[in-house]
């Protein structure tokens, strides 16, 4: 396995990896489609974020993650994917470990928004849930998680 800065050039097959990542937890058609802009990393994102990803053997990207400093106190974790089908290997183990290595560079403290499904996997990292943030979808809330590293 190889983790390496991402190009601009990778901008459609991480914006796949997103959707189909989101769609293993079996969210309808419908609130796929309202989060298919929020899914979809453009080649500027790319080119002014940190966006790292996770090659296999075959030197196929398997996930990702990206990460920006919303301001001096603190960096926000972006996007984790990891393709459905290496799901529950450890990669997304891997991916967040290097995030950390990086993170801890640049600030003192990550924050992100983790999809319901995936907030147990951040605790397990020493995240910790600070509030429910609504979303447009009506009676849905996103964990706040923050973790001092």
């Amino acid at each position: 396995m190889l983790i390496k800065k991402s190009e601009p050039k990778y901008h459609s097959e991480l914006s796949e990896i997103a959707k189909k990542s989101k769609r293993f937890w079996g969210y309808s058609d419908e609130w796929m489609h309202l989060w298919d802009e929020d899914l979809t990393l453009t080649q500027e994102y790319i080119a002014t974020n940190e966006v790292w990803h996770i090659e296999n053997e075959s030197e196929d990207i398997i996930g990702f993650y990206s990460f920006y400093r919303e301001n001096e106190d603190f960096i926000r974790l972006d996007f984790l994917f990891i393709k459905p089908e290496y799901i529950g290997y450890g990669y997304g183990k891997l991916l967040i470990n290097h995030f950390f290595s990086q993170a801890k560079l640049l600030a003192d403290k990550i924050v992100l928004d983790a999809d319901p499904y995936a907030e147990e996997f951040y605790q397990k990292f020493g995240f910790k849930t600070v509030e429910n943030k609504p979303t447009k979808i009506e009676g849905r809330f996103l964990p706040v998680m923050s973790k001092i590293i």
